[in-house]
Parts: structure tokens; sequence; C-alpha cells
């Protein structure tokens, strides 16, 4: 029977609803959180453990392993993908510090070693990207003109977004990256057998109001062409997660005389078989080091 409480009681059930929605969405998008297994140690790396400051008050955990014992030397920053931690990115290390670049390989918030905090999210991951490189420029193993990063899949995308804020990087290296957060997150709903109208479309519009964030603001696809230093774009063939076809949208937005584009095989997360090709890797940075110490 209709009463003056009927749409009360209507109103309270979707208020209900929507907060039960969001706690599901919160927690169906919260990264997985994987210790490390060995030290650098046992993994036959020198270095050593560090923390570093963030922003909201917490700690990033990382391994710095120096390039020369002497002196500074050109450096790299190592940031890993969603879910991952630094661990997973070693196999990159070891090229790189072998050829004579310090190496600093951090855990973003929410994972690996480094503090917790009440979400994960892409501009975080450049937030603490940021942290890093600022924390790096003051330290002795370091040459503060000759700083930069790679980052891997969401940690590749930061990567693009931190370089189109800031003029002080040496180079990007851009590991598996998806061109728009958009469509990423409709391929993750379709996964998911989610129909977009009504449900997707809310979790996308949810998702950007929690991160403070427009999606078109910080898609790699509107980044890339503000970065000012050099960018290689790294792709896996095989990539099921991430295809291969937003590597080249990329490179078609990015500036011709600085982005160039290489496509291995592999898959996703094929940091082994990056490995193999470490040498183009080390070559695109000390390139891009020369060019920043010339121009320092």
């Amino acid at each position: 029977m209709y009463t003056f409480l009927t749409p009360i009681l209507v109103l309270g059930g979707l208020l209900t609803g929507l907060v039960l929605l969001n706690y599901i969405l919160r927690r169906g998008l919260r990264a997985p959180r994987i210790a490390h297994s060995a030290s650098l140690m046992q993994h036959g790396l020198s270095g050593r453990e560090v923390w570093l400051p963030t922003q909201r008050g917490k700690r990033l955990f990382g391994w710095l392993l120096p390039g020369n014992a002497d002196a500074p030397a050109p450096a790299v920053i190592v940031l890993h993908g969603w879910g991952a931690n630094a661990e997973m990115m070693l196999p990159l290390a070891r090229p790189l510090q072998a050829a004579g670049f310090t190496v600093l390989l951090i855990d973003a918030r929410n994972h690996g070693a480094s503090d917790a905090d009440d979400y994960s999210s892409m501009p975080r991951f450049a937030e603490d990207l940021d942290a890093a490189i600022d924390w790096l420029k003051t330290r002795p193993e370091a040459i503060p003109e000759q700083i930069a990063v790679i980052g891997h899949s969401v940690g590749a995308a930061a990567a693009l977004l931190s370089a189109a804020r800031r003029d002080d990087l040496a180079g990007v290296i851009s590991l598996a990256a998806f061109a728009h957060p958009a469509a990423m997150m409709r391929r993750w709903l379709a996964a998911k057998r989610m129909p977009y109208l009504p449900l997707g479309w809310y979790v996308l519009h949810y998702v950007q109001h929690v991160i403070g964030h427009r999606f078109d603001a910080i898609a790699p696809l509107n980044t890339l062409p503000r970065v000012a230093c050099p960018v290689l774009l790294v792709h896996g063939a095989d990539d099921s997660t991430i295809p291969v076809a937003d590597a080249h949208a990329l490179f078609g937005r990015g500036r011709q005389d600085t982005v160039q584009l290489r496509v291995y095989p592999g898959e996703h997360d094929a940091t082994d078989e990056l490995e193999r090709h470490s040498a183009e890797l080390v070559a695109f940075l000390r390139a891009c080091m020369r060019a920043a110490g010339a121009s320092a």
C-alpha cells in the first residue's frame, strides 16, 4: 500500500544500494599486495634498501643499486605495474647496473613493502615516481641532470604523466602502457561481463570521482605529446592485457623527433623477454644521458 513513507523508503534503498556498490567497487579495484620473496643479496645484486617520503606522509620502500662506487653516475628509476613490486622488475636492473647506471627500484604505495594508503591510482603512481625523482636528485650516487625513468603498464602511464609535468628528466622508457584509461576500464568491465549501460558508465564516473582526475586529462594519448624528453615506447606483440594497438596509437600521437617505438615478442609481463633486448634499452638510455649532460 502506497503511503507518504514510500518515497523515503525507495530513496533509502537506492542510497543503500549505491553505498554497497561503491564499497564493492573499491574492494574490486584494490591492488593486490605481493611481498618480496628475497633480498638483493639473494638475487646476487649489490645495493641496499632505502626508504623515501612521498605524499600524504607515507613512505616508499626501494632498492638502490649504485652504478659507480666512487662517483655519481647517470641514474634510472624503475616503477612496476598494478599489483606488482620492485622485485619483479629486477631482470631489468641487472643489465642497467652492469652498464654503469645507478638504479632505483621503488614499490608504489599499497605495493610490495611500501606504506599503505586508502587507495591506489595511476596519478598516485605518478606522485610516488615524482617523490623518487626528487629524492634521487639529492643522492651522491646519482647525477641530478641525468635521471631517466622506466615504467611498466600503469607505471608506464604514470611515467608519461610525470614527464609531461616536469622538464628535468633525461628520458622515459614506457613498457606496455595503455593509451587511455577509459578504454582499459571498458576492457576490464567486459572481462567481468558488466554491461556498459548503466553499470559500466557509473563505474567509470565513480573511479574518476575517487581519484580526482578526468581520464582525458591523464590519458597517455594526451600526456605523451607534452613530454619534452626522448621517449621509447616498448610493447609486447602478444600482449593480451593491453593490445599492441595501444602502442601504435601512442606512437602516432608522440613527437616524431623524440618518440620511438619497439615491438618485441612477449606478453604483458614479459620482463625476462625484455632482458634479452636490454642492449637496445641501454643504448637508448646512454644517448639520453649524453644529450642531458651536454645541455646541463
